[in-house]
């Protein structure tokens, strides 16, 4: 494996414990400084979360209620930090995502004996978790689902943003002159970022742009249709403050479960962007869809 340089793991024993505490095992999975992982119960069976932008540990407040319950039906739940997390993502990509994403689960396999994983992305997340899967990376044959909560389009919410259209311009033009890799003005985006990065995120089919309500249902079916080949569910808030009043938030999710071939809809009533307004309902939604979708009497991912 490529990331035992530098790995090692130390134990916080004892349950998970009160209000934000999490106790379990703190490991890296890679020789990078932002490499670190957290496991929550010590399960042959994890649900790997997967942050949008800026998030890093605790990202969402459904999190620690969903270790508890996970550890209940003796599965861990893994948090852990990638290059993008935090402020890093305006200078990463999502084949760079794809390959720690990769590199964890390696680690998974390799060093905690995993029997399979399951994926829950939260907002840019799902773009980590729909990129990963088309990779047909070695390690992805041992997901065994995929969750995508709030999968929504950076571009549209970019878009209602008074200065996104110049930016766009400038960024097309840096690349153009050979400069992507290079920091578009500070005004851009609240972290530093790079044109390429901008790009991906902001313009029409960018490397992000996979949730749009104005792609086509070909378009969509290009970008999404490869998840049909895993369990999924997508979990859709309709208060989601991220998405802009114009859109069909029914429609959209009801065309994103078709593209991805079927994948099973959950539509909260008024949850926003990270649910923190609806922590049961998405603790429940996730634990159920885990119990009936985990690695439990499924095949063995290796044959």
């Amino acid at each position: 494996m490529s990331s035992n340089s530098g790995s090692g793991s130390w134990d916080i024993a004892g349950p998970i414990k009160g209000k934000n505490q999490f106790r379990g095992l703190l490991f890296k999975y890679g020789s990078k400084a932002t490499q670190v992982a957290f496991k929550t119960g010590d399960h042959k069976q994890q649900l790997v979360f997967i942050g949008g932008l800026t998030d890093g540990f605790l990202a969402t407040e459904y999190l620690e209620p969903l270790a508890i319950a996970l550890d209940k039906e003796k599965w861990s739940l893994v948090q852990f930090l990638m290059s993008s997390s935090y402020s890093g993502y305006g200078t990463s990509t999502l084949q760079q995502d794809a390959a720690e994403i990769d590199q964890l689960i390696s680690y998974l396999i390799n060093k905690e004996d995993s029997e399979g994983v399951v994926l829950l992305g939260h907002s840019t997340g799902c773009q980590d978790i729909v990129y990963y899967m088309r990779t047909n990376a070695a390690c992805s044959r041992a997901v065994r689902a995929a969750i995508l909560q709030a999968p929504v389009s950076d571009r549209e919410y970019k878009a209602t943003l008074a200065n996104t259209a110049a930016m766009i311009d400038l960024a097309s033009t840096m690349i153009a002159e050979g400069r992507g890799s290079e920091f578009m003005p500070r005004e851009a985006d609240c972290c530093p970022i790079t044109a390429d990065r901008y790009q991906s995120l902001c313009a029409y089919m960018g490397d992000d742009d996979m949730f749009s309500s104005d792609l086509s249902d070909d378009q969509l079916r290009t970008r999404l249709g490869h998840m049909s080949n895993t369990h999924c569910q997508v979990i859709f808030s309709m208060g989601d403050e991220y998405v802009p009043d114009y859109v069909d938030k029914k429609a959209l999710v009801e065309r994103l479960c078709k593209a991805m071939g079927g994948a099973e809809k959950v539509e909260i009533e008024h949850g926003n962007h990270s649910l923190s307004n609806r922590v049961v309902e998405a603790v429940q939604a996730i634990v159920d869809f885990v119990k009936r979708e985990g690695p439990k009497g499924w095949d063995d991912p290796w044959h």
